[in-house]
C-alpha cells in the first residue's frame, strides 16, 4: 500500500494523496475546467513540472494563465526548446548550446554544421515549430548520471553540451527533458507538460544575429536565433503592434531626422552631438542643475582617471575590472633610462562610477555632526567597457554622464534624506512627462560586502522611507525584489512607464554602509567620537545619454517646446516676404525663442513636411498678406489647423510656453 501524504492548498484544505501523485491528477480530481487550465505547479514555493511526481507532504498551488508572470516564463522557456528541435531537425549536424527565455520572448544559440543561419530560414524553421507544437509531445523529465550525460553528448557529436556537463558542480542534479522520445536537451526545467500547451499562434522569430560561445569573443562564433512568445495570439499582436510602434520612435532614427547626434566605428559606444542634440542637452542640464541647488545640494567636479589601488580599496575592481578601462602610469625616471611604475602595477584606471571619488571629497578636513547631511552632486563622466554586441544607441553606451549625487548623513537623518528624494525626483518626473512611475526595492544579492546585520538595517530604512514618503502603494508598483540589489548595498529603483507602454529603469537611490568603512569615511559625533556617516547613492535621470534617448522615444520627437532645440521656424509663402520674416525671427531672437527662418524659393508646403520631419514644434508662416497686416499665420506640429496672430502676441505666446515647467511655476 502506497504511503500517504498531505497536500496544502492557497485556500487552506488538505487532501491526503499516494506519494507518487502528480499535481496534475490533483487539479483532475478538483475538477476537468482545472485539469486543462493547469500549466505547472508551485511546491512549496518552487516552480515545477505538473507531471513531477510529489514524495512528501506538501503546499501545493497550481500555476495557470492567470499566473501571467510565471506562465509566460514556462512558456517562453519551452518555445526556446521547441526552436532547438525545429533547427535540428531541418539543418542536420547544428550543434545546439543554450537557449533562455527573455523578457518578451526567448533566443537559442547554435553551432550550425553549415553556413550561419539567415534570417530567410526562419519562416521554415517557424512552421517546423507549429508542427512539433501540433504533435503534442510529451516534456518529460529525467535525471542523469554526469558520465552517461558527458559520454551521449560526445556520441550524439554535442561538444558544447558535453563541455558544460563536465563543469557542472559535483553534487548537482542533472537532468534532461525529453521531446517526445527523439528529442532531449539538458535543461533544470520546469517545463509544461507537452508540447501541445503552447499555442502555435503566439509565437513568431524575429531575427538572426551572431553570438559567441559563453559571450567570448575568443570562443567559437554561433548563430543565435532570437523569437517573441506569448500565451495567446492576442498577446502576440499587441506586443507586435508596440514593436512597429517603437521602431517610428526609436531615438536613432529620431536623432537622424533631427540632426541630433550619431554614432561612428571611431568611438564604438561614444556620441557624437550635433549642435540640436547638445541644446537638449545643456536645457536638461540646466534644469537639474536647478532642483539641485533647491534641494541643497553642493556640485564638485573629480577627476576621470584614479589609481588602481583606490579602486581595489572601494571593492570595484575586484567586482568590475572587467568593465573597467585601464591604462598605464609610466612616470620617467630620471635617474634611468627606464620608466618608473607608480601604482598598484602601474595602472590607473578610468571611473566606471563616481562614488570612491565623492568619499574622497568629504574626507578632506574634519566633518562634525552639525555638518550633516552633506549633499553632493556631479554630472560626472563614466566610462565602463560594455561589450560591442550590447552596445544600443543612446541606451546602451561606454561614455556616459551621470546626474550622480552621494548624501552624506547620520542614521538618524536617513529616512528624511530618503524620502526628500523620492519628493524631489516624484517633481523631476512629472516636469518632464512621466508622472506613471513604479518603485521597487532590490535586495541584498549572493555576493555581496557587509554582514546580514547591516543588510537588514539597510533594507529596512529603504522600506520605512518609502512608507513615510505615501508611495508604498499599488499605486506606484510597490515591490521588493530579492536578489537584486548592488554588491555594496540595496536600493530603491524607481521604473519609469513611457508613452507605448515600455518600463524603463531610470532613478535609483542606494543606502551604503561599507563603501564608507572601506574607505575609512568618518565624522566627529556628539560624544566626540570617530563615527562612519551612511553614504547614499543617488540618481534620477540615470545619465543624460540614455534619458535623452528615452525622452526622444517617449515623445516620438515632439519634445516639449522647453526642450526642442529648435523652437520655431518663420518660414516665407513669397521671397518678397523675406524681409519681413527676418524681421519676426528677431523678435523671437529677442525673447529667448530658438528660432530659424526658411527663405528658400520653394513652395510652402513642401517647407512644412520638411520641417515636420525635423519635428520643429511651430512654423510661423508669412507672406505678403501677413506682412501687411503685422500677423503671422502659426502651425502646430501635427495639428492641421492654423492660428493667425500678431507678431507680439505670438512671441508672448511662445515665450511662455517656452519656459520650463520649474520656471513656469515660478512665474505664476
Amino acid at each position: 500500500m502506497s504511503e500517504m501524504i498531505k497536500i496544502t492548498l492557497p485556500d487552506g484544505s488538505s487532501r491526503e494523496v499516494a506519494s507518487g501523485t502528480t499535481p496534475a491528477q490533483i487539479a483532475a480530481d478538483i475538477g476537468p475546467g482545472l485539469a486543462k487550465a493547469a500549466l505547472a505547479a508551485r511546491i512549496d514555493g518552487e516552480v515545477r513540472d505538473i507531471m513531477r511526481p510529489l514524495q512528501q507532504d506538501t503546499e501545493l498551488a497550481l500555476i495557470t494563465s492567470r499566473d501571467e508572470e510565471e506562465a509566460l516564463e514556462l512558456a517562453r522557456h519551452d518555445y526556446a526548446h521547441v526552436l532547438a528541435e525545429a533547427v535540428q531537425n531541418l539543418f542536420p549536424g547544428t550543434q545546439i548550446t543554450f537557449g533562455p527565455s527573455t523578457d518578451d520572448g526567448f533566443y537559442y544559440d547554435f553551432a550550425p554544421a553549415g553556413d550561419p543561419f539567415t534570417d530567410e530560414d526562419l519562416p521554415k524553421i517557424e512552421e517546423e515549430m507549429k508542427r512539433i507544437i501540433a504533435a503534442d509531445k510529451p516534456l518529460t523529465r529525467e535525471v542523469w548520471e554526469r558520465d552517461d550525460l558527458i559520454a551521449r553528448w560526445k556520441k550524439d557529436g554535442e561538444a558544447f553540451k558535453a563541455e558544460w556537463a563536465a563543469e557542472l558542480p559535483e553534487g548537482d542534479e542533472i537532468t534532461v527533458y525529453w521531446s517526445g522520445d527523439d528529442w532531449m536537451d539538458m535543461c533544470r526545467g520546469p517545463h509544461l507538460a507537452s508540447t501541445g500547451k503552447l499555442d502555435p499562434q503566439a509565437f513568431k522569430l524575429m531575427r538572426v544575429s551572431g553570438a559567441y560561445w559563453r559571450g567570448d569573443q575568443r570562443n567559437p562564433q554561433l548563430s543565435r536565433i532570437y523569437g517573441t512568445g506569448w500565451l495567446n495570439k492576442k498577446q502576440l499582436n499587441t506586443h507586435l503592434m508596440r514593436l512597429e510602434e517603437a521602431a517610428k520612435r526609436d531615438h536613432r532614427k529620431l536623432g537622424q531626422e533631427m540632426d541630433l547626434f550619431h554614432f561612428q566605428p571611431e568611438a564604438q559606444g561614444s556620441c557624437f552631438w550635433h549642435p540640436k542634440g547638445y541644446f537638449i542637452w545643456r536645457e536638461l542640464e540646466l534644469y537639474m542643475r536647478r532642483q539641485l541647488d533647491n534641494a541643497g545640494y553642493d556640485e564638485i567636479k573629480t577627476p576621470q582617471l584614479m589609481d588602481v589601488n583606490q579602486w581595489e580599496k572601494s571593492g570595484h575592481w575586484g567586482k568590475y575590472s572587467e568593465n573597467m578601462f585601464a591604462v598605464p602610469d609610466e612616470v620617467p625616471d630620471a635617474e634611468s633610462d627606464g620608466p618608473v611604475i607608480s601604482g598598484n602595477a602601474g595602472m590607473m584606471a578610468m571611473k566606471p562610477m563616481n562614488c570612491p571619488a565623492h568619499v574622497l571629497v568629504f574626507k578632506q578636513g574634519i566633518k562634525s555632526y552639525r555638518d550633516l547631511p552633506i549633499r553632493m552632486a556631479e554630472f560626472g563622466c563614466c566610462h565602463r567597457n560594455e561589450p560591442h554586441g550590447a552596445l544600443h544607441g543612446l541606451l546602451r553606451v561606454r561614455q556616459f554622464t551621470q546626474d550622480d549625487a552621494h548624501i552624506f548623513c547620520r542614521e538618524d537623518q536617513l529616512i528624511d534624506e530618503i524620502v526628500q528624494f523620492c519628493d524631489l525626483l516624484d517633481a523631476v518626473y512629472c516636469d518632464l512627462g512621466f508622472a506613471d512611475y513604479n518603485i521597487k526595492l532590490a535586495l541584498r544579492p549572493e555576493q555581496r560586502f557587509g554582514s546580514d546585520a547591516e543588510w537588514d538595517k539597510s533594507e529596512q530604512i529603504l522600506r520605512e522611507a518609502v512608507i513615510k514618503s505615501g508611495r508604498a502603494t499599488e499605486e506606484y508598483g510597490w515591490a521588493e525584489l530579492p536578489g537584486e540589489g548592488a554588491f555594496y548595498a540595496p536600493k530603491l529603483e524607481f521604473h519609469l512607464t513611457d508613452a507605448i507602454g515600455r518600463t524603463w529603469q531610470v532613478g535609483t537611490i542606494q543606502a551604503d554602509t561599507v563603501l564608507p568603512e572601506r574607505l575609512d569615511a568618518s565624522y566627529i559625533g556628539e560624544d566626540g567620537a570617530r563615527h562612519r556617516p551612511v553614504m547614499l547613492h543617488r540618481a534620477i535621470l540615470g545619465t543624460f545619454e540614455r534619458f535623452i534617448g528615452i525622452l526622444i522615444e517617449h515623445y516620438a520627437g515632439k519634445l516639449p517646446l522647453w526642450l526642442a532645440p529648435t523652437q520655431a521656424v518663420v518660414a516665407t509663402i513669397v521671397t518678397d516676404a523675406n524681409d519681413y520674416a527676418e524681421g519676426v525671427a528677431e523678435k523671437l531672437k529677442a525673447a529667448g525663442i530658438r528660432v530659424e527662418t526658411d527663405l528658400r524659393n520653394e513652395k510652402i508646403n513642401y517647407k512644412v513636411r520638411e520641417h515636420s520631419v525635423g519635428k520643429v514644434p511651430n512654423i510661423l508662416v508669412v507672406g505678403m498678406r501677413e506682412a501687411e497686416e503685422g500677423k503671422v499665420a502659426l502651425r502646430r506640429l501635427g495639428q492641421k489647423e492654423q492660428e493667425f496672430l500678431t507678431v507680439d502676441e505670438a512671441v508672448a505666446l511662445l515665450k511662455q510656453e517656452a519656459l520650463a515647467p520649474d520656471l513656469k511655476s515660478a512665474a505664476e
